[in-house]
């Protein structure tokens, strides 16, 4: 053998010992565990977060699902012409002069009638504290019907009226006969009356339409307050956001993404704007209240100043999102397009568009939809307003004071009230509802337009 031979025989010390691919070395093992336990970690997180969200939704149907029904009272009324119109002449001007404390005691005296024509026990309850088991909207509620339909006077109706919010919450399971012992506003004695009146089927539980178009009430009536203010703010809020940011956010997301030259103007531009996305809201708010309000003038609570706030705020995500998805579209689609002899215009908008349509509409959607849970910037222009009266029609209708369903549940949750607590989660459902079928709807949309190439 000779010496060289003998050199590659000999065995190098400082090479490394071959290892089979089939035997996990101690190296893989701990690759293998800290895999596994990333995956842990991810699946805890992912069921933790999952957790909360069931027990937030589970809590905001268990506590407003009952707002969607309210107690009510059934029983015939004789509207007397010696209370309602003494005179006899049916003159506007003369009912007018009728007070709500006037149709008030028409209600009291038909409610003591019907619990004397059923043989109803009274449990020497006072005719004042009968009285109370009627909501105090319930004699304003009755005078409007006179006012509206004066043949009625003379005549003996059906009347359906609601109860007082103590009674609501007692036949709902938030007002118990202990809780009754501490409260002022309600007696033991009462609840049990209202036990007898649903047993004759004069109390009973019903569908709560009022919830959905009566406007909001005082603290003394929390069982008439209502979404109808809200929901209308909301749908003028929302038609004047889409109309102020679709045009201007998609031209603009055009112009900068296919057009605009790239120099230093346009990158302050595009830097200004993600910076816009990611200021609070509640700074726009603060803008809104001094241009729009104390500089231009325009009324306070109104959904035009809502809106314009909202439209602020909302630009810059909707431009983001728009440019985002005239971006995804491949560049070999504006090459083929230029290569035939299309214009730059034709490209954009006979090509480009229609591929990055899907995009554009579903972060719009998404966009307006984060906007109308919007809360801040709408308190700080006083939309979170007492406002018991419905906005008019359009287009002078956004001028009038007006609020929003994310405001009219902070509203309704400052009071102290259970009731209006109640009401507060109710309206979250109908907020969440808006929001779950604008997502939908964002989700369909795309589908209906997306395009394969």
């Amino acid at each position: 053998m000779t010496d060289l031979a003998a050199l590659d025989a000999a065995p190098n010390p400082a090479a490394k010992p071959e290892r089979s691919i089939y035997v996990t070395s101690p190296d893989m093992k701990r690759r293998n565990a800290a895999e596994a336990r990333f995956r842990a970690y991810g699946l805890v997180a992912i069921v933790l977060s999952l957790t909360m969200l069931a027990i937030m939704l589970f809590t905001i149907f268990r506590d407003g699902t009952s707002a969607f029904f309210q107690a009510k009272l059934s029983f015939p009324v004789e509207l007397s012409e010696q209370v309602l119109d003494p005179k006899g002449n049916r003159d506007p001007a003369e009912l007018r002069k009728v007070t709500t404390i006037g149709y008030s005691k028409v209600l009291v005296a038909a409610l003591m009638a019907e619990l004397e024509r059923k043989g109803v026990d009274l449990a020497d309850l006072t005719d004042k504290q009968v009285a109370e088991l009627i909501s105090k909207d319930a004699p304003g509620g009755l005078r409007a019907m006179v006012l509206a339909d004066p043949s009625l006077i003379g005549t003996t109706i059906d009347a359906t009226v609601l109860t007082g919010g103590r009674i609501d919450g007692y036949l709902k399971g938030r007002v118990t006969m202990e809780s009754a012992k501490l409260d002022s506003n309600i007696m033991p004695e009462q609840l049990e009356l209202a036990d007898r009146l649903r047993d004759v089927g004069t109390l009973s539980t019903g569908w709560n339409w009022g919830f959905f178009t009566n406007p909001d009430a005082s603290d003394q009536r929390p069982e008439a307050a209502g979404l109808g203010v809200a929901l209308i703010g909301s749908a003028y809020l929302m038609f004047l956001v889409a109309l102020m940011c679709l045009p201007v956010g998609i031209a603009a997301s055009i112009y900068l993404e296919e057009f605009a030259p790239k120099n230093r103007w346009t990158d302050a531009i595009e830097v200004n704007i993600s910076n816009l996305a990611a200021v609070p809201s509640i700074v726009f708010g603060i803008l809104g209240l001094a241009i729009f309000i104390n500089f231009a003038g325009f009324p306070q609570s109104s959904s035009l100043v809502g809106a314009l706030v909202i439209s602020l705020m909302t630009l810059p995500t909707i431009i983001i999102a728009t440019r985002a998805s005239i971006r995804a579209v491949p560049p070999s689609i504006r090459d083929a397009a230029l290569g035939v002899g299309a214009s730059k215009m034709q490209t954009v908008f006979h090509h480009v568009l229609p591929l990055a349509m899907p995009g554009i509409l579903t972060g719009t959607i998404l966009g307006l939809a984060s906007a109308l849970g919007e809360t801040a910037p709408l308190l700080l222009i006083g939309m979170v307003a007492f406002v018991d009266n419905y906005p008019g029609a359009p287009i002078d209708g956004v001028l009038d004071p007006a609020t929003a369903l994310p405001v009219q549940v902070y509203s309704w949750a400052s009071r102290s009230d259970p009731a209006f607590i109640e009401r507060s989660n109710g309206a979250i459902i109908v907020l969440l509802a808006f929001l779950v079928v604008m997502n939908v709807a964002a989700i369909l949309l795309r589908r209906r337009f997306e395009r394969r190439w």
